[in-house]
């Protein structure tokens, strides 16, 4: 059988592995968006390198659109067979697919608003039309410790999810294929969370041996603070933004990191004396997944149980916490006075309403943007946490006058100690492929490994490289 990177191969977006064995049997593992420079995310986006038709099946690790947003062109394409995912990441990826289609829809009619004579029309990659028939092909599995099943995709293929404790309903897919009367099992991490977050469940290890490991490697490269220290350091924020009247700008994936933040909040504002801010959720998509979030209540981790009482205090839910129903009460922030913190989409600072908060915010240095989550290259967020001078919204130019801080103690990737510590505790172990990481941390990352367990094949993959396996 082969295996061939079509995404994720040495950046950290856009991940897309598909399998082929001997037989014929084509499995895709997550279609997602590559999202960076904008021409370059264009033009992959749109060249979609896979035939959907030849494919049988799709297992999706999670999903954040780097991992299921191109599945609508996918379906779009030609694809007839199921999606594979755990119920949570299904629930989930029905309203990042549909934001994602909306955006894509006003982004299109915008631009062609404004065309230029002899321009040719702008096509969303896909439209709400396609994001609700591609969520019709979902298949709901549960992790295998609810239900306790392989599940059979093909005579000879079958696959499992384990808790990868990124964010809710991430899995770690390990799938057994069996060919030329032996068997082989492959496994991907998806994104793998860390021990102690919030929220979440532990990531599981895989109990089998595994042959061949696709090991994500975001921060193979340095070790994050421990969770403990960050009560501190919202504290230091919060403290100074009261002193100002200031605001907080967050820019927040929708998705996992915004609810993680309010769950941190909701703890810290419990604790007598700390002191307490308005806290403003200005993201519909993220209030409509932290709906999910509540339903899907039962793979939240023991811990949660622990500080809140399910009965009487729910973790996403608290005194300070305002949600904005619409634009307009999005626009009234702009003019209201702090102190107040500003939780907003999208985490990279690409697109959404905290374009508007930034350029309404980012010049008064009493105010401060406290950066969540990973900053992919080429993006906004990242220039920003880079410490340019001045930067571009919306065709003007903004100077940079306001503190930004980074908690990296907040992020929900695995460190480069737990990643060390997920490979080491793969049994059977025999060749690896670091993807979903920056170059030169994977190529860091791999020396690591290598100390760690100098006769492991590992491999780091380029995009649209193919490998026998």
């Amino acid at each position: 059988m082969k295996i061939t990177f079509y995404g994720a191969a040495q950046n950290v977006t856009g991940s897309k592995h598909l399998i082929e064995t001997e037989a014929g049997f084509r499995l895709l593992l997550d279609c997602g968006f590559h999202q960076g420079h904008r021409k370059e995310a264009e033009k992959l986006n749109r060249d979609f390198p896979i035939d959907a038709k030849e494919v049988d099946a799709v297992i999706l690790s999670h999903a954040h659109l780097d991992h299921c947003g191109l599945l609508p062109v996918l379906i779009k394409q030609g694809y007839k067979g199921k999606i594979y995912a755990t119920p949570s990441t299904a629930d989930v990826a029905h309203f990042m697919l549909e934001d994602s289609a909306n955006i894509q829809e006003h982004d299109a009619e915008y631009l062609n608003r404004h065309l230029k004579k002899g321009e040719h029309q702008i096509e969303p990659l896909y439209t709400m039309e396609d994001a609700e028939q591609t969520m019709k092909q979902f298949e709901r599995v549960q992790y295998f410790k609810l239900g306790r099943d392989w599940t059979d995709i093909a005579p000879n293929v079958r696959f499992k999810f384990y808790d990868a404790g990124h964010i809710l309903g991430s899995a770690v897919i390990v799938v057994q294929i069996k060919e030329n009367g032996s068997t082989k099992t492959i496994a991907f991490t998806g994104d793998l969370g860390r021990k102690n977050a919030p929220i979440l469940c532990d990531p599981e290890y895989i109990q089998e041996d595994v042959d061949i490991l696709l090991s994500e490697s975001t921060y193979g490269d340095r070790v994050h603070e421990p969770f403990e220290r960050t009560e501190a350091f919202i504290q230091d924020i919060i403290e100074r933004t009261i002193k100002h009247q200031a605001k907080v700008i967050v820019p927040a994936f929708a998705l996992g990191r915004t609810q993680e933040l309010i769950y941190l909040l909701h703890k810290l504002f419990n604790i007598q004396g700390f002191p307490k801010i308005p806290i403003v959720l200005d993201s519909p998509l993220a209030t409509r997944v932290t709906e999910v979030f509540k339903k899907h209540r039962n793979v939240f981790d023991s811990q949660s149980w622990k500080d809140f009482d399910p009965k009487k205090d729910l973790p996403l839910v608290f005194d300070h916490l305002t949600f904005t129903e619409g634009v307009q009460d999005s626009i009234a922030l702009n003019s209201a006075i702090g102190p107040m913190m500003i939780i907003s989409a999208s985490g990279m600072m690409e697109a959404g309403r905290v374009l508007h908060h930034l350029k309404n915010n980012i010049e008064n240095p009493n105010n401060t943007i406290l950066i969540t989550g990973f900053q992919a290259e080429n993006t906004l967020g990242r220039r920003i946490q880079d410490g340019v001078k001045s930067i571009r919204i919306f065709n003007r130019e903004y100077r940079v006058r306001a503190q930004v801080v980074t908690a990296p103690a907040l992020s929900a990737h695995a460190d480069q100690k737990e990643l060390l510590d997920y490979i080491a505790n793969t049994k059977g172990l025999k060749k690896l492929f670091l993807v979903h990481g920056e170059q030169g941390i994977i190529n860091m990352f791999a020396e690591l490994v290598r100390g760690q367990n100098p006769n492991l094949d590992i491999q780091i993959p380029e995009r649209g490289q193919e490998f026998e396996i």
